[in-house]
C-alpha cells in the first residue's frame, strides 16, 4: 500500500473511532419508565413516570427529603394528562397535561399539579409556584407492608370518580379524582335513541340509570322497549328487578327476579340464577321488617 493509501486508511479509522465515541450506549434505567392509562367514567387519564426502588435505602426523609420538592418518581418529572375537566381532591382542574410534584412534610404533604412540564427531574432551580395549576394538602398514611418499588395506581372506581394512590416504602398518598360523566352519557343515550335505537341501546341506557340509582321511571320504560325488541331475557328482568328494588317496590322486584332466575336457568346461566335468588332473599327480609 502506498504512503497516500496508508494515510487515507488511518484517517478513515480515526473518523470511525470518533463516531463510535460519540454514540450513546443503550442501557436500561435502574428506575424504569412506566405508563399508566386509566378510564374514569368516560375521561381518559394518562400517567407517565419512572419507578425507583428502595434498594436498602432510607426513602422518606433521605432519598425524599422533607420540605423540598419531589418529582413523584425518578428521572424526568412525572406527567399526568386528563382528557376532560376533572375535580381533584375537591378542586376543579382543566383538561390538559401537568407535571406532578409533591412537597413532603413531617405532618402532611402538599400535592401540586404544575403547568410547566418542561423541567428535568424536580425542576428545583427553575420551579415557579406561580405556574401551579393546583396545590392541596393531604395526610400521608402508614403501610404495614414494605413497598419496594414506587407505584402509582387507581382504586375505588365509580362511574364518576376514582382514587389516585402513590405507594413506596411504608407511606401512601391518595386523593379522589372526580369527573362529570352524566352529561356525556346522557347526550350519547339520547343521540342513539333518536337515531338508531336497538334493544341493546335501551337495555344499556336503563342499566346505566340503575347503576346510578336515578331516573327509575325512565329506566323501566327503556327496559320495556328492550323487551319489545328482543323478547324476554334474564338480563332485562334482572335490571328491572334491581330498579324496582331501588324504588322500594319489593314485591314487584321479587316477581321480576323470579322471572330472571327462570330465564337464566333455561339458558344455563347458573351465576345469574344465584344472583336472583340472593336478591329475592334480601327483599323478602325487607318486606318482613
Amino acid at each position: 500500500m502506498s504512503v497516500l493509501g496508508r494515510v487515507l486508511l488511518m484517517n478513515i479509522l480515526l473518523l470511525l473511532a470518533c463516531i463510535n465515541l460519540q454514540a450513546q450506549v443503550n442501557i436500561p434505567r435502574i428506575s424504569p419508565d412506566a405508563k399508566l392509562e386509566q378510564m374514569i367514567g368516560l375521561t381518559k387519564v394518562e400517567v407517565k413516570y419512572s419507578r425507583p426502588s428502595k434498594r436498602g435505602r432510607q426513602i422518606l426523609g433521605e432519598i425524599i427529603p422533607y420540605d423540598r420538592i419531589w418529582r413523584v418518581g425518578a428521572n424526568e418529572s412525572t406527567k399526568v394528562s386528563f382528557s376532560t375537566d376533572v375535580v381533584v381532591a375537591g378542586n376543579p382542574l382543566k383538561a390538559g397535561t401537568y407535571a406532578l410534584y409533591a412537597f413532603p412534610h413531617q405532618d402532611n404533604w402538599e400535592v401540586v399539579f404544575h403547568q410547566d412540564t418542561t423541567h428535568w427531574g424536580d425542576g428545583r432551580d427553575a420551579y415557579n409556584p406561580e405556574m401551579d395549576a393546583l396545590r392541596f394538602t393531604v395526610q400521608p398514611k402508614v403501610l404495614n407492608d414494605l413497598v419496594e418499588t414506587f407505584r402509582i395506581d387507581f382504586q375505588g372506581f365509580t362511574h364518576t370518580s376514582a382514587t389516585m394512590v402513590w405507594q413506596w416504602e411504608h407511606f401512601q398518598i391518595d386523593f379522589r379524582i372526580s369527573v362529570d360523566t352524566d352529561p356525556m352519557v346522557m347526550d350519547d343515550i339520547h343521540y342513539q335513541i333518536d337515531h338508531n335505537p336497538t334493544a341493546v341501546t335501551y337495555y344499556e341506557a336503563a342499566k346505566y340509570m340503575q347503576e346510578r340509582n336515578k331516573k327509575h321511571g325512565m329506566a323501566l320504560t327503556w327496559l320495556e322497549e328492550a323487551e319489545r325488541l328482543e323478547g324476554p331475557k334474564y338480563y332485562i328482568y334482572r335490571v328491572r328487578a334491581l330498579v324496582l328494588g331501588q324504588m322500594h317496590w319489593y314485591k314487584e322486584a321479587i316477581a321480576a327476579a323470579e322471572v330472571s332466575a327462570k330465564l337464566a336457568e333455561e339458558e344455563g346461566k347458573d351465576e345469574f340464577v344465584r344472583l336472583a335468588e340472593g336478591y329475592i332473599e334480601e327483599w323478602q327480609k325487607l318486606i318482613q321488617h
